[in-house]
């Protein structure tokens, strides 16, 4: 059984970037989309809808004002820019509350808790593309990249630069936000500032590794575990 999903934002990208995530599984069905309140109404009174996405700062009526308003609500995942609602959100027996921008990591954890909420098991994932990618928002604009072609993520400040073997991308991701999604995918984190990927490295001191031409230096606090994991590698 496909979970019939209705997205509801006043924001495009971030109703894409919403779909993208769910064509990485195979058991969404997308009923709807919309951009305000009043189309979500409607079509919540037209159509079977198990789980609504629902922005809350949207033309009118709030996303929140719309939960109110409906006597019998979906299940409900908040996707907002705004961590001061979240206690309304609760309030309202939401499923999860989202901040954007939304990683695959933390949008899968909510369909995990959508899951245990309807006491279902969660289906084994296997992304629908056959390939690992992650979505990084760069201006208006949101790159998909595959995890396969990342060579290396270098922080500055408060953004991250991620080096493909296509092109590199300037992003405002704090290093450790980035070091999170890619948890489990074959990077490592070398440096407070630098993360690579395990499968590109082509050599390595006792001070840096290699990724093509490139050197990147391994932090002091770093070195143990870095070895460890890399004597550990196949």
């Amino acid at each position: 059984m496909k979970i019939k999903c209705l997205l509801v934002d006043d924001e495009p990208l971030a109703i894409a970037l919403l779909q993208k995530h769910m064509e990485q599984l195979d058991f969404f069905e997308v009923v709807g989309t919309c951009n305000n309140a009043v189309k979500a109404l409607e079509l919540l009174n037209t159509k079977d809808v198990d789980l609504l996405f629902l922005d809350i700062k949207m033309p009118k009526i709030s996303g929140i004002d719309l939960l109110k308003t409906l006597r019998k609500p979906p299940k409900t995942i908040i996707t907002t820019a705004h961590r001061e609602f979240a206690l309304d959100g609760y309030d309202l027996d939401i499923v999860d509350y989202l901040l954007k921008p939304i990683t695959f990591d933390r949008f899968f954890k909510s369909v995990e808790r959508y899951f245990r909420n309807v006491n279902k098991m969660v289906p084994e994932i296997l992304p629908a593309t056959g390939e690992a990618f992650i979505h990084i928002k760069s201006g208006n604009k949101y790159f998909k990249l595959n995890v396969k072609d990342i060579l290396y993520v270098e922080s500055l400040k408060d953004y991250i630069k991620v080096y493909t073997t296509q092109k590199a991308v300037v992003a405002k991701y704090k290093i450790g936000d980035i070091e999170k999604e890619l948890t489990n995918k074959g990077f490592l984190r070398i440096h407070r500032s630098f993360i690579i990927n395990i499968k590109n490295i082509t050599a390595f001191t006792a001070t840096d590794i290699e990724i093509g031409t490139v050197e990147i230096p391994i932090g002091a606090s770093y070195k143990e575990y870095v070895f460890s994991v890399l004597n550990a590698a196949p």
